[in-house]
């Protein structure tokens, strides 16, 4: 009598976080322009400060944190790994979701660089592409080897990003993605499998351009 209840709430999650996505999500042919993601991006910053850390979430929100890490290992010097890597716009083409970065501010403050930027991104939902506008803030410390991205998604997805770089010897380099989501209970599944995929997609495809001397 009890499992039947659970099956069922285990069948309508799934197709309630992509009706939620399919919701909420803009289409591609309404693509925005770079001051409007400029304005989105602000608005994020100031409603959600997405760059702050907080402690997980309590079940009573409805919200939900998951923690996973992926590493890499590159047959090229940490420093040359490191500056390529860190580089959002040499992500663009490593996973079929990334289409565009447009970067609204990059400064140095502290011998810390700072790059707000927006990432389109055309994500699959139940087989549609929906365009999904995702805000960041990346703090790059290039004298510790690491850099960190923490980044905003309609309807309210977050995640923390630390990467990690190792130098191995013999021009080799670790590199490790500490990542944090944090998106509503319907949607934290959804939000993990597709961002490990992407991430090590494009821990793939930064390894293959920087070993073959394309970056």
């Amino acid at each position: 009598m009890t499992k039947l209840p659970r099956l069922l709430r285990l069948l309508v999650a799934p197709l309630s976080a992509a009706a939620l996505l399919l919701t909420v999500f803009s289409t591609p042919a309404r693509a925005d322009t770079d001051p409007v993601l400029a304005a989105q991006w602000q608005i994020a910053w100031d409603t959600y400060r997405f760059y702050e850390c907080l402690a997980a979430p309590l079940p009573i929100t409805g919200r939900s944190q998951v923690k996973r890490d992926i590493s890499i290992e590159i047959n090229a010097p940490v420093e040359h790994v490191f500056d390529a890597y860190s580089n959002i716009n040499n992500h663009i083409g490593m996973h079929s979701f990334l289409k565009r970065v447009v970067t609204h501010a990059d400064r140095t403050e502290a011998g810390t660089r700072y790059v707000d930027f927006t990432a389109v991104e055309d994500i699959p939902v139940a087989g549609v592409p929906v365009t999904a506008n995702t805000h960041a803030q990346q703090r790059i410390h290039r004298d510790d080897l690491y850099y960190e991205t923490d980044t905003w998604t309609l309807p309210n997805v977050v995640t923390h990003q630390r990467i990690v770089f190792e130098d191995l010897g013999d021009g080799r380099t670790r590199v490790t993605e500490h990542l944090t989501f944090e998106a509503s209970i319907l949607l934290i599944d959804f939000t993990v499998t597709n961002g490990v995929s992407s991430h090590q997609a494009t821990q793939a495809g930064l390894k293959a351009a920087i070993e073959s001397g394309e970056l």
